[in-house]
């Protein structure tokens, strides 16, 4: 059984290793499913796909994950410079929205009502917030399902 995801991809896993994974093959199916209704939703409100995309590419440099960031670059489209952490949004009029999400993707403790507060006085309603925490959510646990990948690769090895 070949299974082909994001995850496994970006672990440098091009086929599922053996049983460990196929074992498992409905929770890599949900992962998909999740990063397809996370980044790629019916209804996207107003983040884009691109955007959606760009902010992705974004946290996974922050996390030195290139190869997940370059595979969601990709599809940043008019938004691809946010995907680089030394942009601050403010070209695209986007600079509280990215301040909130560096912060949430990398320095999660330190997130507080003020943060939030801050989305809201920029005209960003309560249920676009969560979706942009809904984005970030999905990446830190798809980043350490990567690494999880990488690890349990280098027992096989």
């Amino acid at each position: 059984m070949a299974i082909e995801t994001t995850a496994l991809t970006s672990a440098g896993l091009d086929s599922a290793p053996g049983a460990a994974v196929e074992g498992r093959a409905k929770i890599f199916e949900m992962t998909q499913a999740a990063e397809e209704a996370v980044l790629r939703p019916q209804d996207c409100g107003p983040w884009s796909h691109e955007l959606r995309a760009a902010l992705a590419a974004r946290i996974a440099t922050q996390n030195n994950e290139h190869k997940l960031a370059a595979q969601y670059g990709a599809d940043a489209g008019a938004f691809a410079a946010l995907a680089d952490p030394s942009q601050d949004g403010m070209a695209q009029g986007l600079e509280t929205v990215v301040s909130f999400m560096d912060k949430v993707a990398a320095d999660t403790r330190n997130v507080a009502a003020a943060d939030v507060s801050a989305l809201q006085a920029a005209g960003i309603a309560d249920a676009d917030i969560v979706r942009l925490c809904e984005l970030n959510a999905f990446l830190a646990y798809q980043l350490r399902v990567i690494s999880g990948l990488r690890l349990m690769k280098e027992a096989y090895a």
